[in-house]
C-alpha cells in the first residue's frame, strides 16, 4: 500500500466520503464535503486524479462521468498512520502513546471502560502482550 501518512487532511476527508458511499463521483463528493469544506469540483477532481496516480483511488466511467472508489481500506490506513505517529512521536512505544490518549482531560464519559474492555479483549485472545511487559514504558 501507498504511505497514508503522506495524505493530507484534504485527501483524507475525499477518502472518507469514499469509505463512506463505496463509489462517488466528483458531485457527490462536492455535496458531501459541503459541510467542512467550500471546494469547487475542479478541486476535487484535481485531488482524485492525483490520488489515482498514487494508488489510492480507482475510477470507472459511468455515462459522462467517472465513479471513484478507494482502493485503500480505512483500517488500513489507520493501522499506518497510528504506527507512524507511535513511532514518530512516542519513539515505537505504544504504551507512551496510550498513556498520552489516557492523561487528556477530554476523555468522554464510557472511553475508559470501552478502553479496558479492549485490553481485556485483546489479552483472553492472545493478540496482546500478556505477561505485562512493554517496549519501555508504563501507563
Amino acid at each position: 500500500m501507498t504511505d497514508p501518512k503522506t495524505l493530507t487532511s484534504l485527501q483524507l476527508a475525499v477518502l472518507r466520503v469514499l469509505w463512506d458511499a463505496g463509489e462517488a463521483t466528483v458531485n457527490t463528493m462536492v455535496e458531501r464535503l459541503a459541510g467542512e469544506r467550500d471546494l469547487a469540483p475542479t478541486t476535487v477532481a484535481t485531488l482524485l486524479t492525483r490520488l489515482e496516480k498514487r494508488g489510492y483511488v480507482a475510477r470507472r466511467r459511468d455515462g459522462r462521468q467517472y465513479l471513484y472508489r478507494s482502493l485503500v481500506e480505512l483500517e488500513e490506513a489507520r493501522r499506518t498512520r497510528v504506527d507512524e505517529l507511535a513511532a514518530d512521536l512516542f519513539e515505537g512505544d505504544v504504551s507512551h502513546l496510550v498513556h498520552h490518549l489516557l492523561s487528556r482531560s477530554e476523555l468522554a464519559a464510557g472511553d475508559l471502560e470501552r478502553v479496558k474492555a479492549l485490553i481485556e479483549s485483546a489479552e483472553s485472545s492472545g493478540s496482546g502482550p500478556t505477561d505485562g511487559s512493554s517496549q519501555g514504558g508504563q501507563l
